[in-house]
């Protein structure tokens, strides 16, 4: 069902505008490669210094990105992104931010955006944690607090943070520096969420972790539509991946 603009602001109390917005155009491009090219774009990964993030790094770098490494704990990071540096012909830096502190995160951010062609394309919200203390009732309040900050509440600081740039971009249509803008049609957050957002895992006794990628799967529902006149919001739910951070606890033969 379609509401009229003055519906949604009779039931909503606050107009999002998200029904009527028309924030697409045909790309110029005819062909498949120029399509997914992500040449002279700006990305962020976080939590990209292995698994996953890193496999995401790689991707965007073969497209033509250029990428903002974000680890905390992995000193390897580093070397791996002049090496993707290297092997791609573009720009890899690594900053080690700490994504539950809200205001590293802005600076963060605002740092790459000044350091990689003054824009932000695509931000990546890839960094989690995983429970590993066992059923609910024998654990600490301050565990199930450190989760919920790393997986739930980093993604709150990122989307803020991300979604003003691509907001500013879209409406002025320039880079930090005042220069036109080329190729940005529209931000991109991404948010790597998981299948424990939708069932719970088992045998492992990890309902905190269910409990904030379903968090985090509503976040960037409601953020598809808030985000809709300047970006996207999109999520990727992973299942089971062979050392993966879902396979902790789970003997040889369960596997």
């Amino acid at each position: 069902m379609t509401h009229t603009e003055s519906e949604v602001e009779l039931h909503y109390g606050v107009k999002i505008d998200a029904t009527f917005e028309k924030n697409t155009q045909p790309p110029p491009e005819t062909q498949i490669t120029p399509l997914l090219s992500l040449k002279g774009r700006t990305a962020i990964v976080t939590g990209a210094g292995a698994g996953i993030g890193f496999g995401v790094v790689e991707a965007f770098a073969e497209a033509g990105a250029n990428i903002a490494l974000w680890y905390n704990s992995n000193p390897e990071a580093i070397e791996k992104a002049k090496k993707v540096s290297k092997t791609y012909g573009i720009t890899c830096k690594a900053y080690k931010v700490n994504v539950t502190d809200e205001k590293a995160t802005i600076d963060t951010i605002d740092q790459v955006v000044q350091d990689l062609n003054g824009r932000l394309d695509i931000f990546v919200a890839n960094a989690a944690l995983y429970w590993s203390h066992g059923r609910l009732i024998n654990s600490s309040t301050s565990d199930f607090q450190e989760i919920m900050n790393t997986n739930l509440m980093s993604t709150y600081y990122a989307a803020k943070a991300a979604g003003k740039h691509f907001q500013r971009q879209k409406e002025t249509g320039t880079d930090i520096f005042g220069s036109k803008l080329e190729n940005f049609h529209s931000g991109s957050f991404i948010v790597t969420s998981s299948i424990a957002s939708v069932h719970q895992l088992f045998p492992q006794a990890t309902t905190p972790y269910c409990v904030t990628k379903s968090a985090v799967t509503q976040l960037v529902k409601g953020l598809a539509v808030e985000f809709v006149k300047f970006a996207r919001a999109n999520l990727v739910c992973p299942g089971y991946l062979e050392g993966g951070m879902l396979m902790r606890g789970v003997d040889e033969r369960e596997r």
